[in-house]
């Protein structure tokens, strides 16, 4: 599958477990080689980090999609998902102000998702 569509279908699970202000960084020019995409979301409490990553990872089982590997489920303000391709990264609000992906990565493309409803 496209890393970008992979990318997407990811961040409609995200949407189910309440995730917000969800970025896709295309990083296909840029990472040499750490990974295709980010997609990047917030969460209001480490209960949520945890509902929204295993979700994700939980679907993508199902679907035979096997996580590489999983970091951060001991304090989650941070959970990371490494699909290999596309890595997911679920912070809480605090957390993703501090560490500031997208800026770090600031010459990535970046697709906004819109937040549900």
């Amino acid at each position: 599958m496209d890393s970008l569509k992979f990318a997407k279908m990811i961040t409609e699970i995200i949407k189910t477990k309440k995730g917000f202000d969800i970025r896709i960084l295309d990083l296909r020019k840029l990472s040499g080689g750490i990974a295709d995409c980010f997609v990047i979301c917030s969460a209001d409490a480490d209960r949520q980090v945890k509902a929204i990553a295993d979700a994700v990872d939980d679907e993508l089982h199902n679907k035979g999609i096997r996580c590489f590997h999983k970091e951060g489920f001991e304090t989650l303000n941070w959970a990371l998902l490494d699909y290999f391709d596309v890595v997911v990264h679920v912070f809480r609000a605090e957390a993703r102000s501090y560490y500031n992906l997208e800026k770090l990565w600031g010459d990535a493309p970046v697709i906004k998702i819109a937040d549900e409803k």
